[in-house]
């Protein structure tokens, strides 16, 4: 069997293991009349929760499309977990709500399928898998801290090479030529106030309440102008530069002009050159940043 395997299935047993725990010590859905045959029950409760889980896992790897792996990063794990708890929970709840209503129905009628069933075990079920991912994430935070430290490594050196200049054929550089971007751009506003530059130059763009401070390069100074608009109009603005990209709610960023990707405890931060100012990395943003670096070419 491989390692990954028969770690999944250590990893479901121990989680159901500790759900039957806990329905054991609280003996929910009136099983503490059912004396020892109760804890026949449960562990029947524990081999449905068990399949379940693994039933979850193949919907995650052939529906989803999210295999389990922990070489694509803390991310990727994090939001597969996610999506494995919204999945499994209700299964588990639903099944628990049938074996309830076919079998423990027989002994008290008010184990009978209904929404009131339904929504009191999917309660107790949510509560269990809460306490399960938080022990999980405890557990393994030292292996989700190194594989953030490498992916963030491998991010940076992405991003160094993308920020290299590239080396064309002849045929190549004219096809570049000919349907590159102008170099210099205008930004203005809903006033009269504009600021003309080099795109290479720019920064990153902060959101200021009305207005968006505009933070460039400028005879190799840094400065900053404000302008009355809004992000998505700015957005609108640079949508053909793939090296200009949203990088959180308040902040576009140039990430030609990143220093370094910067990652601790689940936050990312991109270090800006010249000005050494810190942009924070959204999660949900996040995604666009790692696209825009694999794939943009430089400016």
């Amino acid at each position: 069997m491989k390692q990954g395997r028969k770690e999944t299935i250590t990893t479901r047993i121990i989680s159901t293991t500790f759900t039957v725990v806990a329905l054991a010590v609280f003996k929910p859905f009136w099983m503490s009349d059912w004396q020892w045959q109760g804890y026949a029950h449960l562990i029947v409760l524990g081999v449905i929760g068990f399949l379940i889980c693994m039933m979850t896992d193949i919907i995650l790897k052939y529906v989803v499309k999210m295999p389990r792996s922990f070489k694509k990063g803390a991310e990727y794990i994090i939001r597969r977990n996610l999506r494995f708890q919204l999945i499994n929970t209700p299964l588990v709840a639903l099944s628990i709500c049938l074996y309830r209503h076919f079998v423990l129905n027989e002994h008290d009628a008010g184990n009978q399928l209904s929404v009131v069933n339904f929504l009191e075990t999917l309660a107790i079920i949510a509560f269990c898998s809460f306490a399960i991912g938080l022990y999980w994430r405890f557990k393994y935070r030292s292996k989700y801290l190194a594989i953030e430290l490498e992916d963030t490594r491998l991010l940076n050196e992405e991003l160094k090479k993308m920020q290299e200049p590239e080396q064309s054929l002849p045929n190549e550089a004219e096809h570049s030529v000919e349907n590159s971007q102008p170099q210099e751009l205008t930004l203005t506003g809903t006033t009269n106030e504009s600021v003309t530059l080099q795109i290479s130059d720019l920064l990153y763009i902060e959101a200021v309440g009305n207005y968006v401070r505009v933070s460039h390069l400028r005879n190799n100074q840094v400065h900053t102008d404000m302008l009355r608009a809004t992000m998505k109009l700015m957005e609108e603005t640079l949508e053909s530069y793939p090296m200009i990209v949203r990088c959180h709610r308040a902040f576009m960023v140039n990430l030609g002009q990143v220093e370094q990707i910067i990652s601790h405890s689940g936050t990312t931060q991109l270090l800006i050159k010249h000005c050494h100012e810190s942009l924070p990395v959204s999660r949900s943003n996040m995604a666009q940043v790692r696209a825009a670096i694999q794939i943009a070419q430089p400016l």
